[in-house]
């Protein structure tokens, strides 16, 4: 048995691989206390008190099976959000304190003169700078004294903090000086990030705020992590866990608690794997991610699914840059729980504020303010007999009771709910047309892909909108994260800047191989074989960004190759002729994950009424319109379902809208063919 856990703001997911078949579970998440949902999930999916989590991510029973644990948290994230991390202090070379709030001075709105300054999470008073100096090239020009070190720590330790980040000025260049810090703040007993080992790159503004961004979440993470293992332990014998990163990869719990910046995205980037090996198995290439939870709705684009979602190192959470690699995932705050109100113009808005798993929507019994979810019941859009399973009761009286008395000067409380649904629909549209139209790629050119506990619900009028042709909802979409998680590879990545003219491509093998020694050594200690893919970031001389290309050991010519033509689609020209630089050279050492494949399943031409269970009335954009309902575990492969329908399941719901037609596939998968002119 294998187990993956994946923590959301309203339920906790959990799914477990046994002799081939995937098994599923969902919980009210517990925001107080995330390991509850954890260990309550472990508890429901069957593992024992016979069974040891071993390091590696192996769970064995003394009788032989196995299960293995991961995790993917929002811990790291919420404490973000919240800002309820550690006070850090911030080391860097005298002279240069105050970078870490003076930033970048890009601005969003160029022209406000009331935007607020860029948030900093470190205080004024817990900045110290230290009598260094290296030079771009690496030269060590003046190094702190015993003395001077000294006084640092005793500063420190007088300045109340919680944690350290150290990012000298040129320690990506010679980290000698920062090592020699680090060691002196051991002495704190407080947890410290250092920045040649977090993210040894130049650009210092963008390197210290990652280093301090890991600061801040080392306290919380690692006492969560710890926590965790240890209760694990109690009941598992040697328990222990891994989690999810950011860019898609697994990595041991005690590198996620050392290096939490690395995690602030687990959870979603568990969404984006779990949708692409669905798209490769169903034969789809090119796709659109749309992942619509109970606190916020995440997308995605994919050019090869294969290949996954693009990666990138300029993200930026809660306002503050990280520059560690991340999938590309753009979140907004639209979800099943985004809270509906008037704004003082009268204006209806939703989100980004959530009811979360406490209170919840209204129609979970203790939630007192419209969200989407209580919108969607009222207007029959979920089954409120069906909703987990019948595992949770929605009450359509209460829901229908508060809605009316915070409507508003609306005519009636479906206006109301429609007017929500309407609303929360924008603003996700808006957030796929970020990472397709405005970075010129045609949504008429995808498919979407939609999961989350309320994906299937809204993803044919989004598709709609956007004139896209095909929706596939895969199988246990409400748990797709957890299921990416299961079946993700581990990986961790390397860089280091060299900045070395474009002739020197062909001599870049010590740096790389050094690189993939540091990955291989680590792997090894974990008991695991792991394979490199090495990159270069390559740029024109004389430019300020680069871009990441492929790096082939056997023609190093082919790179630059690949830069230009890069280039030219990127940014619409291109100049063989011009110098190329080489800035940072990246490995990305993986070890492969479980190896999953479903069975495809004969076709069998069929109206899915063996499924049909019953049909009520439905709101579809222009009034109400009788749908049919069907139980999506009932269907086979070949079914075909005319809208309007609703398919129900244990962690979704779909909508297939009047003009639309869904198949089930081979693999199960709902494919949904959008009509042009569809008004769902």
């Amino acid at each position: 048995m294998r187990i993956a856990i994946d923590t959301g703001g309203t339920f906790t997911d959990c799914v477990c691989l046994e002799n081939g078949v995937l098994r599923v579970a969902k919980i009210f998440s517990t925001p107080a206390d995330p390991a509850e949902a954890v260990l309550e999930g472990v508890r429901q999916l069957g593992a024992g008190d016979d069974l040891e989590l071993r390091h590696g991510a192996t769970l064995e029973r003394r009788h032989g099976a196995t299960l293995e644990l991961r995790h993917g948290t929002t811990v790291g994230t919420n404490t973000m959000l919240e800002r309820t991390g550690a006070r850090v202090a911030f080391v860097t070379t005298a002279g240069f304190e105050d970078t870490i709030a003076i930033g970048r001075q890009a601005r969003q709105k160029l022209y406000d003169w009331f935007a607020p300054a860029p948030v900093c999470l470190v205080a004024r008073e817990l900045r110290f700078g230290v009598p260094e100096r290296v030079s771009a090239e690496g030269e060590l020009l003046r190094a702190p004294t015993e003395q001077e070190l000294a006084a640092l720590v005793e500063a420190i330790r007088a300045s109340g903090a919680e944690s350290v980040a150290i990012s000298l000025l040129f320690s990506f260049a010679r980290p000698q000086t920062e090592q020699r810090v680090e060691q002196a703040l051991r002495a704190l007993g407080i947890p410290v990030s250092a920045s040649h080992k977090i993210l040894p790159e130049f650009r210092e503004y963008e390197r210290a705020s990652t280093t301090v961004v890991n600061a801040y979440l080392a306290r919380r993470m690692s006492h969560y992590l710890e926590r965790l293992e240890e209760r694990i332990a109690e009941r598992h014998a040697k328990g222990r866990v891994h989690v999810m990163q950011s860019s898609g990869g697994i990595i041991p719990a005690s590198v996620a608690a050392r290096e939490p910046v690395r995690t602030v995205l687990s959870g979603p980037a568990g969404g984006v794997v779990g949708a692409c090996r669905v798209a490769q198995w169903a034969g789809i290439e090119r796709i659109i991610g749309f992942d619509m939870g109970g606190t916020s709705t995440d997308v995605f684009l994919a050019r090869d699914a294969a290949s996954g979602a693009e990666r990138t190192r300029e993200s930026i959470v809660a306002g503050v840059p990280i520059g560690v690699p991340m999938l590309d995932i753009h979140t907004a705050g639209a979800g099943g729980g985004s809270l509906a109100r008037f704004d003082a113009g009268g204006m209806l808005r939703v989100g980004p504020e959530s009811a979360g798993a406490d209170p919840g929507p209204i129609c979970f019994g203790r939630g007192t303010q419209a969200t989407v979810t209580d919108a969607n019941l009222l207007l029959g859009r979920l089954d409120a007999e069906s909703f987990l399973g019948g595992g949770v009761h929605l009450d359509r009286e209460r829901t229908e009771r508060l809605m009316h008395e915070q409507k508003g000067a609306l005519a009636s409380v479906e206006e109301f709910a429609a007017g929500i649904l309407g609303v929360v629909e924008t603003q996700m549209e808006k957030a796929i047309r970020v990472i397709s139209v405005e970075r010129g790629h045609d949504p008429r050119d995808f498919t979407l892909v939609a999961f989350g506990g309320g994906g299937p619900l809204h993803a044919c009028a989004l598709a709609a909108a956007l004139r896209i042709p095909r929706v596939l909802v895969p199988a246990l979409p409400g748990a797709l994260s957890a299921v990416g998680i299961l079946l993700a590879d581990t990986v961790r990545d390397y860089s280091r800047t060299v900045m070395l003219p474009g002739e020197a491509i062909g001599n870049l093998d010590d740096a790389l191989n050094e690189l993939m020694g540091r990955g291989a050594e680590e792997f090894l200690a974990e008991g695991a074989a792991a394979v490199a893919e090495r990159s270069l970031d390559l740029r024109y001389r004389g430019q300020g960004f680069e871009l990441n290309v492929r790096f082939d050991p056997r023609n190093p010519a082919r790179s630059v190759e690949a830069f230009h033509r890069l280039h030219q689609q990127r940014y619409g020209i291109a100049d063989p002729a011009r110098p190329v630089e080489i800035v940072n050279l990246r490995v990305r050492m993986s070890a492969a994950g479980e190896s999953y494949h479903p069975r495809p399943r004969a076709l069998t031409p069929g109206d899915g009424s063996a499924a049909q269970y019953s049909e009520r009335p439905v709101y579809f954009e222009g009034g109400i319109r009788p749908a049919r309902f069907f139980k999506r575990d009932l269907l086979v492969p070949g079914d075909v379902i005319q809208g309007p329908a609703m398919i129900t399941e244990y962690t979704a719901a779909t909508l297939v809208p009047p003009g639309c037609k869904a198949e089930v596939d081979a693999f199960g998968n709902l494919a949904i063919a959008v009509g042009e002119g569809v008004n769902p």
